[in-house]
């Protein structure tokens, strides 16, 4: 398997070898230069795991780290020139796996990588598989498959996804839903999450418009139905 990286730093020459050494590695490479970039590339490529710099534009290193614990499980190295052992903390704790400090041995970030990739495939190897009806729903990779088929999913689709499907028949208000999948977004109102399950039915339901899975209660909100 081919894993894709997503490398993240405002320095165009530290980006370009470590680019250039780890596709000798044998890994696919997604580049950002930005903060903002770097969450928006992650949602788009969903890679395996991210090489996050400390310090950059827009949004610090330890905010995206933040934000992409938040939607997902991938791996992410924290790189920085930051020597205290309090920033070191600072990164494990916001969600970070590993911690490197400029200059390091682009061996020695291939070996890392590879180990925080080996731990994230034995968490995945011990999951037991969520399975509604037709849906197996895997939490730690953040992936759901239909029959077998994989169906590709928004960060956001798949948090409404995973909240109705972990507890069946339970009716979730559209403002218990809005907390749980878009919590760190305080612009959207309580219809935006009808919006998010109209997207998600049409990649789910065989017939969107007789749903069941997502089902909606008439004047409470939505549950997840049996598949049947």
């Amino acid at each position: 398997m081919t894993h894709t990286l997503l490398l993240v730093d405002d320095e165009e020459k530290v980006l370009e070898f470590m680019e250039s050494f780890l596709r000798q590695e044998g890994f696919r490479i997604i580049t950002a230069k930005t903060g903002k970039e770097a969450l928006k590339k992650a949602e788009e490529h969903r890679p395996s795991l991210a090489i996050l710099d400390w310090m950059l534009p827009e949004m610090s290193g330890i905010e995206v780290c933040r934000k992409l614990r938040q939607k997902s499980r991938m791996g992410i190295i924290m790189v920085t020139a930051r020597t205290d052992e309090a920033d070191k903390i600072v990164g494990l704790e916001v969600g970070a796996d590993d911690y490197m400090t400029k200059p390091f041995s682009l061996r020695e970030l291939a070996a890392r990588i590879r180990s925080v990739l080996r731990r994230i495939e034995d968490k995945e190897y011990d999951e037991e598989m969520m399975q509604r009806g037709e849906l197996t729903i895997s939490e730690t990779q953040c992936r759901v498959w239909k029959r077998g088929k994989e169906i590709s999913l928004t960060p956001t689709e798949f948090k409404l996804l995973l909240t109705l499907a972990a507890k069946p028949n339970i009716v979730y208000s559209r403002l218990q839903l809005l907390q749980a999948a878009l919590e760190d977004d305080i612009l959207n109102d309580e219809r935006t999450v009808d919006a998010h399950i109209s997207r998600l039915r049409k990649k789910i339901e065989d017939d969107p418009s007789h749903p069941v899975y997502i089902q909606t209660v008439y004047g409470f909100g939505y549950r997840f139905g049996d598949g049947t």
